[in-house]
């Protein structure tokens, strides 16, 4: 039996060290792997997707907390069914849930449905505060990071559309963009 433990953190300037020292405790001679992703979703998370294709008979795929590896039911629940086909067991040691009880993978269920609906939450609060910061005329949205003058500007002076995108450091799409065509 292999113990594959798995830490994640979303961005490159958090560090996964609180988690590494929590599974290394737990499991000393685990094969921790660690990645910068967002768990939002699967696609680009090439550590977890080497670790479900090691993980065998008998294995156990360890996190430390759930967020740690899904943010929704659908990814979570293919996980698991991935870790199962496979024979292997999923442990997620802070909640103390592993999926080769049955009550492990009830309580797992569980869990993944309110993550869900926390995130689903952080969402619609989101997006009530931009509704009321348009209603109130504070909300601007993203602000243009092209000079629109300065582009026109280097056209009338001459400048083609690439010379423009090359010396403004933009895409050139942008450029024909701004000036109509």
């Amino acid at each position: 039996m292999t113990i594959f433990a798995y830490c994640r953190v979303s961005t490159l300037d958090q560090d996964t060290e609180i988690q590494e020292v929590a599974l290394s405790k737990a499991y000393p001679d685990a094969v921790i792997r660690t990645e910068k992703a967002s768990a939002t979703t699967t696609d680009g998370r090439e550590v977890l997707e080497l670790l479900l294709e090691m993980i065998g008979e008998d294995d156990k795929l360890v996190v430390w907390k759930l967020d740690r590896l899904a943010r929704n039911m659908n990814d979570l629940t293919n996980m698991v069914q991935t870790i199962e086909d496979k024979g292997a067991s999923l442990e997620i040691l802070d909640q103390k849930i592993d999926t080769s009880t049955a009550s492990g993978k009830a309580f797992l269920q569980m869990l993944g449905v309110f993550a869900e609906f926390e995130t689903n939450l952080r969402k619609e609060r989101q997006m009530a505060g931009i509704a009321k910061a348009k209603a109130e005329g504070k909300y601007r949205g993203k602000q243009a990071v092209i000079d629109t003058e300065k582009v026109r500007e280097l056209k009338s002076g001459g400048m083609g559309a690439t010379a423009i995108a090359r010396e403004l450091g933009i895409g050139r799409a942008s450029v024909y963009r701004i000036l109509g065509g």
